[in-house]
């Protein structure tokens, strides 16, 4: 192995220790952060209401949030918790982890539909004690769906989320066959208010207007100070809670465009440092990739410490793997570690093994380009002899004896067709091309083929050259 690539690795690990302990320590003192409460410069003694937006994906990241939101108004004895809701859905067993939250609150829920209360928004927006909707906003269409999109027609599934949806509704006094409609399209729902019946085929989706005739708006207001009119808080101090700047950059680090890229500078810059060692700027770039796919991840309450540990168990592996030749065994368990980590720390396991692949053929791509340009620094070319010992560079195995061309001389022994001759008074081993010269004779040197002198019988009348 050469000193090159000992260097490199050795550099790749101490770089990979440092952005992990990087890593580790932003991403703490983010959480940090986070935990500090709005409250801290609030005076207490005044009545708050904390108005917290619910304008993204419902995943683990938004749960997390709204936990840091609820302890942060509970704290601050807050008066009422308004969510801003505008959102298309998500994650069926996040949304559920969230309204466990808003029930188990002592502090009152008002839910704001200032947009789409879709999916898993409606089942959030249900659970709070009371629902105020803007004009133009709408609530339902609650159906199960998969990760691409696709309606999940499982009976199981359907009808464990219907249950929800019909539980979170008669909590708060609401008609639960509308709220099993906006699930099931198999079920007959009767709305006399509306006159009108949603029949089989169908998901349940109101408007404002129709959500106030049927009960599941308890209010309309244009703006959030007629939410604080409805509930009597007009004249409180408004804490509007908001993502803190790690968490915002987190949105936008785990959403899957910016995961793939991530992935695909990761991967794409190690494999170039570890194919065509000696630039150093490719590893630092890979391991950042990395550094800042998991750092999103982490802040958005995905990926945990030893998804992290395991992704840098994996980059020691493969490194060891150079040195200590294992059949490839230790190598593929490396490979192992990296696809467990990536796929472990993302939000959806789906999602994160097809943006994986999308960056790995993309990652090849670039590699190959990369190792093309600079096929002369490959770390293959430590394994294969290129060296080559050409005449033209002064390289010979044995003397060249063209000058002896056309020269005559005498044999000093038969040839049979080899044997020594004289000439120039110097004892050359020669063939013949088949015939027979006695001793004595005299010959002439027709041709030199490399070190093969080729003689054959010269007349008795020539010079000859002893």
């Amino acid at each position: 192995m050469t000193k090159r690539l000992a260097v490199w690795s050795v550099r790749s690990v101490l770089v990979a220790m440092i952005v992990s302990v990087c890593v580790i320590a932003v991403g703490f003192a983010a959480r940090l952060a986070s935990a500090e409460t709005a409250s801290s410069s609030v005076d207490r003694s005044a009545r708050l209401v904390y108005v917290v937006e619910v304008h993204q994906t419902i995943e683990s990241g938004l749960q997390q949030f709204l936990s840091r939101a609820f302890q942060d108004a509970q704290q601050a004895n807050a008066r009422y918790i308004v969510l801003d809701i505008n959102t298309f859905g998500g994650r069926v067993d996040t949304a559920e982890g969230i309204g466990e939250m808003i029930r188990g609150s002592d502090i009152p829920t008002i839910a704001y539909i200032r947009g789409k209360a879709a999916s898993a928004g409606s089942y959030i927006a249900l659970s709070a004690d009371k629902i105020v909707m803007a004009p133009g906003s709408s609530i339902g269409a609650a159906a199960v769906v998969d990760a691409a999109g696709r309606e999940v027609d499982n009976p199981k599934i359907i009808s464990h989320w219907a249950g929800e949806m019909r539980a979170a509704a008669e909590m708060n006094g609401r008609n639960p066959d509308i709220a099993e409609g906006m699930v099931d399209k198999n079920a007959v729902v009767t709305m006399p208010q509306l006159g009108k019946t949603s029949g089989k085929g169908e998901i349940i989706s109101l408007t404002a207007e129709e959500a106030l005739k049927v009960g599941y708006a308890d209010q309309l207001a244009a703006e959030l100070n007629g939410v604080l009119e409805y509930v009597g808080a007009s004249g409180d101090t408004v804490i509007e809670f908001t993502p803190t700047a790690a968490e915002k950059l987190a949105q936008i680090l785990t959403s899957q465009t910016v995961s793939t890229l991530l992935l695909l500078i990761g991967i794409a810059g190690l494999a170039i440092e570890l194919f065509v060692p000696g630039f150093g700027i490719p590893g630092i770039l890979g391991l950042a990739g990395f550094g800042l796919y998991f750092f999103g991840h982490y802040i958005a309450g995905f990926a945990g410490i030893e998804d992290i540990v395991l992704f840098f168990v994996g980059v020691i592996l493969m490194i060891v793997e150079i040195f200590v030749p294992g059949f490839g065994i230790i190598g593929l368990t490396g490979i192992a570690c990296l696809i467990g980590s990536v796929v472990m720390a993302a939000f959806n396991t789906e999602q994160a093994l097809v943006s994986l692949g999308i960056a790995l053929l993309a990652a090849i791509v670039v590699v190959v380009f990369v190792a093309r340009i600079f096929k002369h620094r490959g770390v293959w070319n430590r394994f294969i002899l290129r060296d080559e010992q050409k005449s033209e560079l002064g390289y010979t195995s044995a003397p060249s004896r063209g000058d002896l061309v056309g020269k005559r001389g005498q044999a000093l022994t038969p040839l049979r067709p080899a044997g020594t001759v004289l000439i120039a008074g110097m004892r050359v081993d020669a063939v013949t091309e088949g015939e027979f010269i006695g001793k004595d004779a005299p010959i002439v040197v027709g041709k030199v083929e490399g070190v093969r002198v080729v003689v054959k019988h010269a007349d008795d009348g020539g010079e000859s050259l002893k």
